[in-house]
């Protein structure tokens, strides 16, 4: 899995109109080729009167599943300037479909490029770009007399805490960021003189900077 990587929040759409032809943006995050390819048709199904439904989709770790397409525009001018936003912002794992309510007033090659490529932009805007970060479990199980300065260390250290139970004794969920969790477990290891039980847990994507 990738320590990080950049892709959108949520879906997200925003109109712009170019020489009286309107061109909506619509950007989400998905997780497949297949579900890329699914919201592609509904997009194409919401807009089943647009003159065209142009759109680009970049899917997987290394970028393994790409496609862009003209849905009738010209060949190059409108798929590739959307795959090319995508890419030019580094977004793993998002699809975007511009789609164009043609208003009477030819663009020219160059002119749909242009047009696309602004699309695709505000599309991906609406969409709320964001920085995934990969955090590891990693709950730590210590006596009540050890939480306080735990508590303190954790926080002057800004490290991400989840859910934490007061039984017998005080187990906190905590997720460094993966690429840390070794140092993490000895330095906890080292702050409690070993009296901490660690267990490591799965892997999972958070928000960068966000709490």
């Amino acid at each position: 899995m990738l320590a990080k990587y950049a892709t959108v929040r949520e879906y997200g759409q925003s109109e712009i109109v170019i020489k009286k032809s309107r061109f909506i943006g619509h950007a989400r995050p998905v997780v497949s080729e297949e579900e890329a390819v699914a919201f592609v048709e509904e997009i194409k199904k919401r807009h089943w009167d647009a003159t065209h439904n142009c759109s680009a989709y970049v899917v997987g770790e290394r970028d393994e599943h790409q496609k862009a397409l003209d849905d009738g525009e010209p060949s190059g001018t409108a798929g590739k300037p959307i795959l090319e936003v995508i890419k030019h912002r580094g977004l793993k794992n998002v699809a975007v479909v511009v789609t164009r309510y043609f208003g009477g007033i030819m663009l020219g090659a160059g002119g749909l490029v242009r047009a696309y490529t602004d699309g695709a932009v505000a599309g991906i805007d609406a969409a709320d770009p964001i920085v995934k970060v990969l955090h590891r479990e990693i709950f730590v199980d210590v006596d009540y007399t050890w939480y306080g300065k735990l508590e303190n260390e954790l926080r002057g250290r800004s490290v991400r805490v989840g859910d934490v139970a007061f039984t017998d004794r005080v187990r906190a969920l905590c997720l460094p960021e993966a690429g840390e969790a070794e140092r993490f477990q000895a330095w906890i290891t080292d702050l409690t003189q070993g009296q901490a039980v660690l267990e490591a847990g799965e892997e999972r994507y958070f928000i960068e900077n966000e709490a």
